[in-house]
């Protein structure tokens, strides 16, 4: 299993609802896509009051089965058209450990992502462990519709990702919420 993300930042004045539009017109284009366990087309209005952002982003999450699926996208005519519209951006990947997904993701209409690092030497299974429990436990919240959660050993850093039906908690400052427009799925 793997995660992925890639994020643009758009200028302060960007007319937010052409990123609204476009996950309208193109956000049904992956479902079915090989390997794809869902795909959130994710964006944060910096005029957003529930989910308070300081910057406008157009970022989506992938969660794939395979990296075949995640190297079929990359490569196809999909993220061609966004990088051509807005520039080819970095992806971040992460190493899946566990994901928990409820039985309708549809239901999602935000999003919250958590990247932290990971002490040196610590213990990375009692980590995987601690952070599988951690998403099991997620979808006992009524707000809760998935969790992933994941790693990057590049830069030694674990990533939990949460859907969620109502604005959640912020977990800390670093956390970063999103609106989410549509979820693909298999």
């Amino acid at each position: 299993m793997m995660a992925m993300q890639y994020s643009f930042v758009l200028p302060a004045d960007y007319d937010m609802e052409i990123i609204d539009r476009r996950i309208r017109d193109k956000g049904h284009l992956l479902d079915g896509f090989p390997h794809l366990r869902f795909k959130a087309y994710l964006f944060a209005d910096r005029k957003d009051g529930d989910i308070g952002s300081y910057e406008n982003l157009y970022a989506p999450f992938y969660l794939w089965d395979a990296p075949e699926g995640a190297d079929r996208f990359l490569s196809g005519p999909g993220f061609e058209a966004v990088s051509r519209d807005f520039g080819r951006p970095g992806v971040a990947t992460w190493i899946g450990w566990h994901a928990e997904l409820g039985k309708d993701l549809t239901r999602a209409r935000y999003a919250s992502r958590d990247i932290r690092p990971i002490r040196p030497y610590c213990d990375l299974q009692a980590q995987r462990s601690e952070a599988a429990e951690s998403a099991r436990n997620s979808l006992s919240d009524p707000k809760a519709v998935a969790c992933v959660t994941a790693f990057d050993p590049t830069s030694w850093k674990s990533l939990r990702f949460c859907l969620w039906q109502s604005p959640p908690d912020r977990e800390s400052e670093e956390t970063q919420l999103y609106r989410v427009g549509y979820v693909a799925l298999p």
